[in-house]
């Protein structure tokens, strides 16, 4: 269960939950990911779950908060009731256009925090002890260096950028956890392409308008055979738009029919975690920061408090 706003959670809030989910479960875990510690709804969700089990005095429920900012009033409830690991983030910095060395828009975090909740979901999936979680994170990052360089390099993402720095609206799309990692890439290049007068959109949003010639879109699928995805690639082709596929099969129906591909591939049996998303999420990262650059090339320098501005709203 996710939060209040997502179907199936047992309440209206937090402590009106409680009371079901205690009945149902012998332990209940609160876990939170929040950088700065101050996001409004994890924090009335955790002020909901502290005031439940303080009025109620159980033993069955327990918190858990990832975060930059280990002295944050969110921080302070869940060292009352569990744990907090401090994830070193961007933290606060003053106005600057390196976003090569310091991401955008917390993007250092909230990497990090998916590759540490991936690895310990890998690590409870095979049964392994908790000091696994570091060790295969370690592992990962060795990786993860090679697969970034690869493609961020190559001809096809130098011009997906050349197409970004264009008069285009840009779609992104995927289906299930694929529609998760589009909207964390989303969110980032719709403060560049606002700033030019240009559009982001999440395929199938509710404010999604029909594509135009000359669009770019943007799509994952490890199977590379989600039918509405691959429908969504024809109607972008028929219009004359550009596709970009990340797959995790270089021969798959979306790789085949996209005009550039991005392949990570990855051998995992059905029913296991797969590191295919979290690896697409690490690719897709630097490419608002590639259209900063460009833009910064050409003279055009994006104000850093607009993006500040933006996601402190936001997030």
């Amino acid at each position: 269960m996710l939060t209040p706003d997502d179907p199936g959670f047992p309440g209206k809030n937090m402590y009106d939950a409680a009371a079901e989910l205690e009945r149902r479960y012998k332990k209940t875990l609160l876990l939170i990911n929040s950088g700065s510690g101050f996001s409004d709804d994890p924090l009335v969700m955790a002020q909901d779950l502290a005031n439940y089990i303080e009025d109620k005095k159980t033993s069955k429920f327990s918190m858990g908060l990832i975060t930059s900012n280990i002295n944050s009033p969110l921080a302070e409830i869940v060292c009352k009731h569990g744990h907090v690991v401090k994830l070193k983030g961007r933290g606060k910095s003053k106005p600057s256009f390196e976003y090569s060395e310091i991401g955008m828009m917390g993007d250092i975090f909230e990497l990090g925090s998916l590759l540490l909740l991936y690895m310990m979901t890998e690590t409870i999936f095979r049964n392994l002890d908790v000091d696994a979680v570091f060790q295969l994170c370690k592992e990962e990052f060795s990786k993860l260096g090679s697969i970034i360089d690869s493609n961020v390099e190559s001809e096809s993402y130098m011009q997906i950028v050349d197409i970004l720095e264009k008069r285009t609206n840009v779609f992104l799309g995927g289906k299930g956890t694929a529609n998760e990692i589009v909207k964390m890439a989303g969110v980032r290049l719709f403060h560049i392409k606002s700033f030019l007068g240009d559009n982001v959109y999440i395929a199938r949003g509710v404010n999604t308008p029909h594509p135009r010639a000359g669009d770019l879109e943007i799509l994952v699928s490890f199977s590379g055979e989600t039918k509405p995805v691959i429908i969504w690639l024809d109607v972008l082709k028929k219009l004359n738009g550009t596709v970009l596929a990340i797959t995790g099969t270089k021969e798959s129906t979306l790789a085949k029919k996209s005009d550039f591909q991005i392949t990570l591939e990855e051998e995992v049996k059905p029913s296991q975690p797969r590191r295919f998303y979290m690896r697409a999420a690490y690719v897709l990262s630097p490419l608002p920061v590639k259209l900063a650059e460009r833009l910064g090339e050409r003279g055009l320098k994006l104000p850093e408090y607009i993006l500040s501005w933006y996601h402190s709203i936001t997030q």
